[in-house]
């Protein structure tokens, strides 16, 4: 038996484990007390891990669907082989914008996959990219790229030393912070109080974190009001910080010109805040010495989610709260990869336009909720073939049932996961990858956002089980026996001949040179003391690189011109004038997502001790509209949009305003995304309607 320092790879905070193995197999995961960061904090869900790592149902060979339609074991060889010759029989007939791939969560924690994916597509050429961003993240980069040119910056609070936390749609006693590294963010936001501070959260329910803060009700997906009507009250008592305004941004008279129709008085009805609470909120929020804005998917899935996203960082950057200590501080990546490739060009916007609806790019990815239609649609740039790596959109796109059926009308669908999905029972081929404890990493996507300077390494703690694979390894095997070479457009062509002979270096060699090179790498020497790999094997526990934060980054991470952040980019004044209310009579109530403890998007449902309990999907119902529509405690009920309905339990609570229902996402059968819309798109960037969707509810089934 042998214990293993390593770190979760579930969500943001990658907190600190020790695993025990024993005869190659994992007995235990139990937090990290060493771990400069989480010092001995992990959620429920980390620990759990054990059981998904030795769920008996877990894929561990290569699997076909044969001529009878069901799936069976086949070698790697032979999966290999006939993917590559299907693939490129597809490729040579229609091109490589037939050709689609989807990445789920789970990528953005493997270094390794979201690379060789990439090259994986940017051989192919022009292929069709999906991600689990658009449910979930890409308002929030299209923001970044209209204030800062800077589409991959997320801006974040300085935790440790802001006196004035302003979240809205983020429960973080839950989640733990998304698009924020704060392993210990319980003990973050008690200590602002405790040094005086305060924490706000705005939330059509009271969630976790607002029962133990400051609580601001408000309508659901009513957002952007609320912050225009902030921004006029900070404005209209004169509480902007000019001198910030003047050296930091442009376009600020432009967006002021805009706010007169959201004074407090006009935006009360519709998003149920009291005029005088907003305007207090506005003036203890402007006169703090130090404060700041933040928010997560409560802000990033709704009708305005880009707008909401420019807008809240807005509210930090006109106080003068931007890029200084307690404030909002622009993210610095220890391993620049993302940095480097934005400095190349690489992560664009609104490069391309879909096939269906004509919606932007966001970092070359086209909305998942178009994807049914892809398929379906007939005519140039058709999908016929997909891989699918670590997501299941039949579960976590919108109207996930148009998506299944369309699935088998593909020419060649592969998914490489953990599990046989609701998305791999309609594939061609599954196969098997690793868990986050069967390979090595090192944190690159969201890593540098965070209060506290950090990197950890980690090495697989155990050996891949049964025949399971590396994605990285996937992708490269295939793309050589297709006649491809990773991240070279095109095939058989002279470039790509010698690019099949020449050696290339695997993932963990790429990152561990841009990592000498980042903004604490020796410099291959020449900095003394600066990170490198046997450094960073030397600390398995991690290594804190300062106390805080950096700030004085802007003229290093923004990239519009004189390195001035862009208040008025024409896309938010437009959505600023496009700003309607908008209901429906025949779906009178509103529904929120509601994330929980013991549960992950789509798949931890697998784990026995997250399901203790007998768990069961409740949706959560204000006492009010459950004698309304008479629903009591605990009855079986149905919930009903325009797009599908859903079968679920009440559960009544005053934690939410009336007229507003919470429910679960993630779980099968009552799956939340069957109510959503896939023809709704936030426009900016394709974001799917999940936040404020108009539903209605009956007692039984």
């Amino acid at each position: 038996m042998s214990e293993h320092v390593t770190y979760c790879r579930l969500c943001e905070p990658l907190c600190g484990l020790i695993a025990t193995v024993e005869n190659g197999r994992l007995v235990s995961l139990v937090p990290d007390p060493d771990n400069p960061l989480s010092r001995g904090f992990v959620c429920p869900k980390g620990v759990s891990f054990t059981e998904i790592q030795n769920a008996p149902d877990r894929l561990l060979h290569p699997m076909r669907r044969n001529d009878a339609g069901e799936l069976e074991q086949v070698s790697w060889d032979e999966a290999l082989d006939e993917i590559a010759s299907r693939l490129r029989t597809i490729w040579d007939q229609t091109g490589p914008e037939s050709i689609a791939f989807y990445l789920g969560n789970p990528s953005a924690f493997s270094y390794s996959a979201a690379l060789w994916t990439g090259g994986f597509g940017a051989a192919l050429g022009d292929v069709k990219q999906y991600t689990a961003g658009s449910q979930d993240t890409n308002s929030r980069w299209v923001a970044s790229k209209l204030l800062y040119n800077a589409i991959v910056q997320t801006p974040f609070p300085d935790l440790p030393r802001t006196d004035f936390l302003l979240m809205l749609g983020a429960n973080p006693l839950v989640s733990h912070g998304g698009l924020l590294r704060a392993p210990r963010i319980r003990q973050d936001l008690a200590d602002i109080s405790k040094r005086g501070g305060r924490v706000v959260v705005v939330d059509p329910r009271r969630t976790e974190t607002a029962k133990a803060y400051e609580h601001v009700s408000l309508h659901p997906d009513s957002d952007a009001w609320l912050l225009l009507s902030l921004l006029h009250s900070i404005d209209a008592e004169g509480l902007v910080d000019a001198q910030a305004i003047a050296e930091q941004t442009t376009g600020w008279e432009s967006l002021r010109a805009t706010l007169h129709r959201f004074a407090p008085e006009e935006t009360a009805e519709i998003t149920g805040v009291e005029p005088e609470v907003v305007r207090r909120l506005a003036r203890d929020f402007a006169t703090a010495d130090r404060a700041s804005t933040y928010g997560r998917t409560g802000t990033c899935l709704g009708r305005q989610a880009t707008l909401v996203n420019a807008l809240l960082d807005a509210v930090s950057i006109v106080t003068g709260n931007l890029d200084r200590p307690g404030g909002l501080l622009f993210a610095q990546d220890v391993i620049p990869l993302q940095d480097l490739a934005e400095r190349a060009g690489q992560l664009g916007y609104a490069d391309r336009r879909s096939r269906i609806g004509d919606h932007p790019d966001v970092i070359g990815t086209f909305p998942a909720s178009t994807l049914a239609e892809e398929i379906t649609t007939p005519g140039e740039g058709q999908v016929r073939a997909m891989f699918c790596t670590a997501g299941d959109p039949v579960m976590s796109t919108p109207d996930g049932g148009a998506l299944a059926a369309a699935l088998p009308r593909l020419d060649l669908l592969v998914c490489i996961d953990l599990f046989v999905s609701e998305t791999a029972k309609y594939a061609d081929f599954v196969l098997p990858a690793v868990t986050f404890l069967e390979r090595d990493d090192v944190p690159i996507i969201f890593a540098g956002a965070t209060p506290y300077p950090f990197l950890q390494h980690t090495e697989a703690v155990v050996e891949p089980y049964g025949e399971a694979r590396h994605e990285w390894e996937i992708y490269r095997d295939i793309a050589a026996r297709a006649g491809f070479a990773l991240f070279v457009p095109g095939a058989n062509s002279w470039v790509t001949r010698i690019a099949r002979r020449l050696p290339m270096l695997r993932p963990r060699q790429m990152v561990e040179l841009v990592l000498r090179i980042g903004p604490y790498g020796d410099r291959f020497g020449l900095r003394r003391g600066g990170l490198n790999p046997k450094r960073l094997r030397e600390h398995p526990h991690g290594i804190r690189l300062a106390e805080f934060a950096p700030t004085g980054l802007r003229e290093k991470v923004v990239r519009h011109p004189n390195a001035r952040v862009e208040l008025a980019a024409p896309q938010i004044l437009d959505a600023i004038t496009a700003l309607r209310r908008e209901d429906d009579p025949d779906f009178p109530l509103r529904m929120i997502g509601l994330r929980e403890m013991r549960s992950l998007n789509s798949w931890l449902h697998r784990s026995p001790t997250l399901m203790k309990g007998e768990r069961r999907h409740e949706v959560r119902v204000h006492p009010d509209d459950a004698a309304t529509y008479g629903i009591t405690d605990g009855e079986a009920i149905t919930v009903t949009s325009r797009s599908g309905r859903i079968e679920s339990y009440a559960k009544l609570t005053d934690e939410l305003r009336p007229g507003t229902i919470a429910v679960p996402h993630g779980w099968r059968g009552a799956n939340s995304n069957l109510l959503t819309p896939s023809d709704v798109v936030e426009p900016l960037a394709g974001m799917s309607h999940l936040n404020g969707v108009p539903v209605q509810i009956a007692p039984g089934c």
